[in-house]
């Protein structure tokens, strides 16, 4: 779960998506600014942390980067549970892997943290002449489960930045409610009548 400090945040990220989309070399281009042109499987999970400016907080993520291969589907749950935001990764060059991210979508929104914050990124946007999968129906299946999306490619760097600052946005406004020391992040009334703090405006 993402919790609160003075304006600093700290939050689980999770990357989901099928062998080969890209989920390491998203990481690593936007952990250490790295590109590999072979990067090798993960086995089990790789743990990355990374700590962005946003507007007047500081969001520490920490970054869980899951393996691909089926054998390995069952030990998901272990790091996405609890996850404050989600990458749902897929390679715009494979209709199997878009389909494949749509069955994580489904699974998250299952099992995974109601609150969660959720991109779909459609990775390998460098690869336009092998396209297999529409950025139009991508962003149309987003818009109908209530992810945000971008094409990212890890190789150029196009936008990978931008989809861990786009999350690092959108996390206070995925807060419960039941903020310690009485912090409200939201404008909103609180849920059943509770105490309406209003402090620290």
């Amino acid at each position: 779960m993402a919790t609160i400090g003075h304006n600093n945040l700290n939050a689980k990220l999770v990357l989901l998506g099928d062998m080969g989309a890209g989920k390491s070399s998203l990481v690593l281009r936007f952990v250490k600014g790295q590109f590999l042109e072979f990067q090798e499987s993960t086995i089990g999970a790789a743990f990355f942390s990374q700590t962005l400016a946003v507007n007047d907080a500081t969001v520490k993520f920490e970054i869980w980067d899951t393996a691909g291969q089926e054998r390995y589907h069952s030990l998901a749950p272990m790091y996405y549970r609890g996850a404050a935001a989600a990458i749902i990764v897929y390679d715009i060059t494979s209709a199997d892997s878009f389909t494949r991210a749509k069955k994580w979508v489904q699974e998250l929104q299952k099992q995974g943290n109601p609150n969660m914050v959720m991109a779909l990124a459609g990775n390998k946007a460098d690869l336009e002449e092998k396209r297999k999968v529409t950025a139009e129906e991508a962003r149309a299946y987003a818009e109908e489960n209530g992810l945000f999306f971008m094409e990212t490619s890890a190789k150029t760097a196009a936008n990978v930045n931008d989809v861990f600052h786009e999350i690092a946005k959108r996390l206070p406004r995925a807060q419960p409610n039941q903020n310690p020391a009485g912090m409200v992040l939201v404008d909103r009334p609180a849920e059943g009548g509770a105490r309406a703090a209003s402090c620290c405006s």
